[in-house]
């Protein structure tokens, strides 16, 4: 016999007073397409990051999952895009560790629109990728007290922008080392490699997934990497700690927002996804093509990067002068 209206009724509160009952959220995300959104340009390492993660999280969520590109003002255009999106999990962000700084290093007077700390919903920490000071070959620099040696001399180092955290590791290490290095900055990873490799400029600081084949070609040789430990894309490369520069520690990562108060269920859900993402082999070789070693965890782990760097680089920017152009 069909259960009346109000027998129906008073089944659904029943399960739902012990937890027998699945979360709409759970039971209908997603129902449609779902976006993620890069706040640069196609072909970058962070386009390059979404575009795999969308694919696998696709097939997973039985929903087609796309890259929607939004780039300009240092990644604020797709930020703020995101921010304004509705909370619902439709909308996400794929953002690199300049997300943490973009408001920091913007000239006075200036504004991202949203609150960096408390304007998104952190959802997982995909990756780190660290951070490498380069020579090309034609600066005969083959190690960094060959740098060193250098200083008094007129040199400079690349960086893909102002503001960048590149930028902000080489003004560390020029405090540091007492180098004077001039910064050039470049709008883009690509058009700063391809100077270095033309002598053009004798170092960039860059990460490891651009600069592989030219390390593999002699075109180009790793002098230091700015994390706490040497790192497995290239074991041989010194850390500026052990080179003496114990404070010289600059990480980028990467990490999926959502617009802020999205339900916890929808958190979960692409939480728990990435996370299992992250563990296929495939996807931690392709990671590692572009520089990237893969991280996952909670979102509490994404969300207390993203406030470290804010806190700390937010003293560095200020206390060296840092700014986008």
């Amino acid at each position: 016999m069909k259960p009346t209206r109000r027998q129906a009724l008073a089944l659904a509160l029943s399960l739902a007073a012990t937890g027998a009952v699945a979360p709409v959220w759970a039971q209908g995300y997603p129902s449609k397409p779902v976006t993620i959104v890069v706040a640069y340009p196609a072909g970058g390492d962070t386009d390059a990051l979404a575009r795999l993660f969308a694919e696998k999280l696709s097939t997973r969520l039985g929903q087609p999952v796309v890259v929607d590109n939004r780039p300009g003002a240092s990644g604020v255009i797709g930020s703020s895009f995101v921010a304004k999106a509705p909370a619902d999990g439709y909308t996400l962000l794929l953002a690199p560790s300049t997300f943490s700084i973009a408001q920091l290093v913007l000239k006075t007077g200036s504004s991202t629109g949203y609150d960096v700390l408390n304007g998104f919903t952190p959802i997982v920490e995909t990756g780190t990728l660290p951070l490498f000071l380069v020579a090309g070959a034609a600066s005969n620099f083959k190690s960094f007290k060959d740098v060193q040696a250098a200083k008094g001399q007129t040199l400079s180092y690349a960086s893909p922008g102002s503001g960048s955290p590149m930028h902000i590791l080489g003004e560390m290490v020029n405090k540091s080392a007492g180098l004077g290095l001039g910064h050039v900055p470049y709008k883009g990873v690509a058009p700063a490699v391809n100077d270095v490799l033309g002598g053009h400029v004798p170092l960039t600081y860059i990460t490891y997934g651009p600069i592989a084949p030219h390390l593999a070609g002699g075109k180009m040789l790793p002098l230091a990497v700015a994390d706490r430990a040497r790192s497995p894309l290239a074991p041989n490369v010194p850390t500026f700690a052990e080179l003496g520069y114990k404070n010289v520690e600059v990480t980028a990562w990467h990490g999926l927002f959502g617009p802020k108060n999205m339900p916890a269920d929808v958190v979960k859900t692409l939480n728990g996804h990435i996370n299992e993402i992250l563990k296929m082999p495939d996807v931690v070789s392709k990671m590692a093509v572009l520089g990237a070693l893969p991280l996952g965890g909670a979102p509490d782990v994404l969300a207390k990067t993203n406030a470290a760097d804010f806190e700390r680089f937010g003293k560095i920017i200020k206390e060296l002068g840092i700014q986008a152009d």
